[in-house]
């Protein structure tokens, strides 16, 4: 009987284990698909840390999708996923990174103060996800962003923050050395650019986005960011 018990609570325990990991990628095809909402859902109720980042990914990206009243809210359920995440397991670098790119959306909708504030810690979440995995290619581009954006505001936030424009191109460089097929890499490298002189980075710009739409996607995400390539090419044109 022990021995009948013990298979029985070891085949539970393998079929658990199969669910569980179903429903995580369950819940990564419904954020692929563009279902933002139900994948933030569906990855929250798992509990777990993994889970949690997925949410928090999900809850950013429908950001981007809702309306302009609706944004700031999205953006601080995203952060309190992401120290969900990192609650359960400080390793997680995923945890980290969509924390600083829930931080980076909300710095948009906040005051100047508040906004330098949230860069400081961005930065801080960005070098502590790079420290758990040098391998994660959309941290690289979220630095490089970092960089851009603060230098675009000038010398009061360049010097509170000691963002650099030299640090744009080697991090967009190294996302694309380890994603080279990710189209949305190629558009935020081009956003970054333009900020920083749209003037004399028109044929990169040119370039980039043409690489971008040959790409084409392989998600709802990224079918967005090729269609944003396609405009942008058309204005620049």
């Amino acid at each position: 009987m022990r021995t009948s018990i013990l298979t029985l609570t070891l085949s539970l325990a393998a079929i658990t284990g199969v669910a569980g990991a179903q429903t995580f990628k369950e819940a990564q095809t419904l954020l692929n698909q563009g279902k933002w909402q139900e994948a933030a859902s569906a990855a929250a109720a798992l509990n777990t840390s993994e889970g949690f980042a997925l949410a928090a990914e999900a809850t950013t990206a429908g950001a981007g999708l809702s309306p302009d009243t609706q944004k700031k809210a999205l953006f601080l359920q995203a952060q309190d996923y992401a120290d969900k995440a990192i609650e359960k397991n400080r390793n997680n670098a995923e945890a980290y990174f969509e924390k600083a790119r829930a931080q980076g959306r909300l710095a948009q909708y906040s005051g100047i103060l508040q906004s330098l504030g949230l860069a400081g810690d961005m930065k801080k979440n960005l070098e502590k996800a790079l420290q758990l995995n040098p391998r994660l290619a959309g941290a690289y581009v979220a630095v490089g962003l970092w960089n851009a954006n603060l230098v675009s505001k000038g010398f009061v936030a360049t010097q509170a923050t000691g963002a650099n424009k030299n640090n744009v191109v080697p991090n967009f460089k190294k996302a694309i050395e380890l994603e080279p097929a990710n189209p949305t890499h190629r558009v935020e490298y081009v956003n970054a650019m333009l900020l920083l002189n749209a003037k004399d980075n028109r044929a990169f710009a040119v370039q980039q986005l043409q690489a971008a739409i040959n790409m084409g996607g392989d998600s709802f995400w990224q079918k967005r960011d090729v269609e944003a390539a396609r405009t942008l090419l058309a204005r620049l044109r």
